[in-house]
């Protein structure tokens, strides 16, 4: 059947409408480039890179960069030139009162001062305004990481909450099946009034618990939302692998140097050291020349004047030599901070890794052991119960006792990929995904 382009829109429109789906979303939806297998769905990569691309902080560092640049190319120039004119020995009394060509000693003066700056300085004006844009670049990837880690840990929270709403909504579609039966029983004469109303209570208390869930999938949401906008109420897709991470225990002390905080600090250091040689330059004193044209009256001469000057550093011990130690004690400050910075990530990255591998551990014995064994007592409850040797309740102790350890194996999952998530995204890494500098930062 063939529909005119603008009966496609409508209906597209009056369907998005009883979804429930807002026209920006729509068009957002409609508009980004997703792969075309999962059009439909939100993936953890797609996620972090939406979040990243609609970060205002990270547009604005790129201008604080710009910014660096351009004064670092305008420190490295000379001071502008100094004109001055005026008017030279000017009688105020006498028979040549307030006359400028009569007197000798009247000139009208024209001049101009350049202080020529040592090229050493005007270097090292300019490459501390650069040092100032790496020392930003660092500080951009570090945000972009943190901005990466914060989506990856909104995006499994929100897995992880609908996986444990699913999980309850199928415990509680069993549990009104169990109430059927049991109605069944009671009405049949071979059951009792107590195992209809113990099944009731376990529907109850499994709808309380979907009730606490649904709230938590309701703030997951917000907070993806949050991060990458309206798509992140798009369906998500499968989540990453959680059981690697690229990080070898045995390097750590060469992937700390990676760390984007130690980065920054180390960024931080160069700065410092510029400035220090900057201090150190300044104890050579900077020439200036002047040059003036005198003009006086007719009857006389005209004259020029040229000049040089330089300040007197008289008192070096006390202003430059102080001003250079100054530096020099910052840039000790901040290589402290920074090897106390490695020191303090290395053992708290390793404590993570043993974190991680734990909640691995657990995972799988809740997984293969936990689970399988509880699943196998409510069947063998049920089946005690079918053939008459088993009670109601305990076929409802036995189901209560599976749905607390699926959701004990499901939040320790969740537990383990949090963790995958926060040493996944806590170092630098190249687009081969190798622990790596930032290439903005290097």
């Amino acid at each position: 059947m063939h529909f005119p382009l603008f009966d496609v829109g409508r209906i597209v429109l009056v369907r998005a409408g009883q979804l429930g789906v807002s026209i920006s979303t729509l068009a957002m939806v409609l508009t980004f480039p997703l792969p075309a297998a999962a059009q439909n769905v939100l993936s953890l990569t797609d996620a972090q890179r939406m979040a990243v691309e609609r970060s205002r902080q990270l547009a604005g560092q790129d201008a604080a960069v710009a910014a660096d640049r351009d004064l670092a190319v305008s420190a490295a120039q000379n001071p502008d030139p100094v004109l001055r004119v005026g008017i030279d020995n000017l009688p105020v009394s006498g028979a040549d009162q307030f006359s400028i060509g009569n007197d000798f000693m009247t000139q009208r003066s024209i001049g101009v001062t350049q202080e020529f700056t040592r090229g050493d300085k005007k270097r090292l004006r300019g490459e501390h305004y650069d040092r100032e844009a790496d020392k930003t670049l660092a500080e951009k990837a570090e945000a972009a990481l943190v901005i990466q880690r914060d989506t990856a840990l909104a995006w499994l929270d929100r897995y992880y909450s609908e996986a444990s709403a699913e999980l309850i909504g199928e415990q509680i579609r069993q549990a009104q099946g169990e109430i059927e039966a049991a109605q069944t029983t009671y009405r049949s004469g071979r059951g009792s009034q107590s195992d209809v109303l113990a099944a009731r209570t376990a529907l109850v208390g499994l709808q309380d618990r979907a009730s606490e869930i649904a709230r938590k999938v309701r703030i997951a949401k917000i907070a993806l939302v949050r991060e990458v906008g309206e798509l992140g109420e798009l369906p998500l897709a499968q989540r990453p692998r959680i059981d690697h991470i690229p990080i070898d225990p045995g390097a750590l002390d060469t992937h700390i140097a990676m760390h984007p905080e130690i980065i920054v600090l180390a960024k931080q250091e160069d700065l410092a050291a510029t400035d220090a040689r900057l201090a150190q330059a300044n104890k050579q004193s900077d020439w200036s020349v002047g040059l003036s044209y005198g003009m006086r009256g007719s009857q006389y001469s005209n004259m020029t004047s040229i000049g040089l000057s330089v300040p007197l550093q008289w008192d070096q011990a006390n202003r430059q030599d102080r001003e250079v130690a100054a530096k020099l004690a910052q840039v000790e400050q901040i290589r402290a901070q920074r090897e106390e910075a490695m020191r303090v990530a290395v053992a708290e990255v390793r404590s993570m890794i043993a974190e991680w591998e734990s909640a691995r551990e657990r995972q799988t014995r809740l997984e293969n052991e936990l689970v399988p064994l509880s699943t196998e007592r409510t069947q063998a409850e049920l089946s005690a119960y079918r053939s008459g040797k088993s009670s109601l309740n305990d076929v409802l102790v036995a189901r209560r006792n599976e749905v607390d350890a699926r959701l004990q194996a499901l939040q320790m999952e969740a537990e383990t990929a949090r963790l995958w998530a926060q040493l996944n995204f806590h170092f630098l890494r190249d687009d081969a995904g190798h622990v790596a500098p930032d290439k903005d930062a290097q």
